[in-house]
């Protein structure tokens, strides 16, 4: 089991993105109206439309979102994301008042979207999430089959699509270079320049582990056998690909089965296969 000090640290390192994530809002997205897909985005649509505070849209959204995934995924996965959305929607409220940080929409997006990034990874790298789309995209995995990769693609796009309609199409590109920009730097804080993570698991929980990672995660274990060779020992050997954004939960799944377990976590340079397209280094 993790300390106490390790809890705090996670929550103190989801605080401090949930932070950065809000200042990149306040200061580059929401007086452009650069609807960056997720709840955020949606978020930013309602605020200009109908003067309604982001933070409360944010919180509004997540609720039933939380209340479903509690009964199909159960309370863990709740709870990792309970934090990181109250912080960021109360610290998109408190930094309100910060000035847009430049007239230029193209610097906007692109800045927006690397800050954005940062505090969004920051978030993922501490076992946390700021809920909304990555929520839905477990919902979606669990009841449709749908990887996680393909559930958060689909909800950022159908906001995108949204603020076609509301602000135009060029907001909407820009929007998008934002997202893309964003989701790029989210795997760089995360892991490195890796898109997709193999993973190598020597362990003595491996059913327990495998149901884990099928539950929570969505991803499909191959399950080997091992002998130690120094102590002859037998061991299951898991083999799992992940993506980069995935990794930090998956640690947090094998660190609580089996305190013990043996891992390789190493870059996959390309994965072709249900739940991947393709990944490079």
């Amino acid at each position: 089991m993790k300390c106490w000090s390790g809890y705090l640290i996670d929550l103190l390192g989801i605080l401090a993105g949930s932070v950065i994530l809000a200042v990149a809002m306040n200061l580059f997205l929401i007086p452009h109206q650069l609807a960056a897909g997720g709840v955020s985005g949606l978020a930013v649509i309602l605020f200009h439309l109908l003067n309604i505070p982001i933070g409360l849209t944010i919180i509004v959204v997540n609720i039933p979102l939380f209340i479903w995934a509690y009964f199909l995924l159960g309370p863990r996965v709740v709870l990792q994301s309970l934090f990181g959305t109250i912080f960021f929607s109360v610290a998109v409220e408190l930094t309100a008042f910060l000035p847009q940080a430049t007239e230029d929409i193209m610097l906007s997006a692109v800045y927006g979207g690397v800050v954005m990034g940062i505090g969004v990874g920051l978030v993922f790298r501490f076992r946390g999430s700021s809920g909304g789309t990555t929520i839905l995209s477990l919902i979606l995995n669990k009841v449709a089959g749908l990887s996680t990769g393909q559930g958060l693609l689909g909800g950022d796009l159908a906001v995108i699509a949204l603020a076609i309609f509301i602000f135009g199409g060029e907001a909407a590109m820009y929007a998008a270079l934002s997202l893309f920009i964003s989701s790029w730097v989210i795997d760089v804080v995360q892991e490195g320049l890796g898109l997709a993570k193999s993973v190598l698991i020597i362990t003595s929980q491996g059913e327990e582990i495998n149901r884990r990672l099928l539950q929570e995660l969505g991803r499909g274990v191959t399950r080997l056998e091992g002998r130690g060779g120094y102590t002859g020992e037998d061991r299951e050997v898991l083999l799992c690909v992940v993506a980069s954004s995935e990794t930090a939960f998956l640690k947090s799944i094998i660190h609580e089965v089996d305190s013990k377990a043996f891992m390789i976590i190493g870059n996959a340079t390309e994965v072709h296969g249900e739940g991947f397209r393709r990944a490079r280094d």
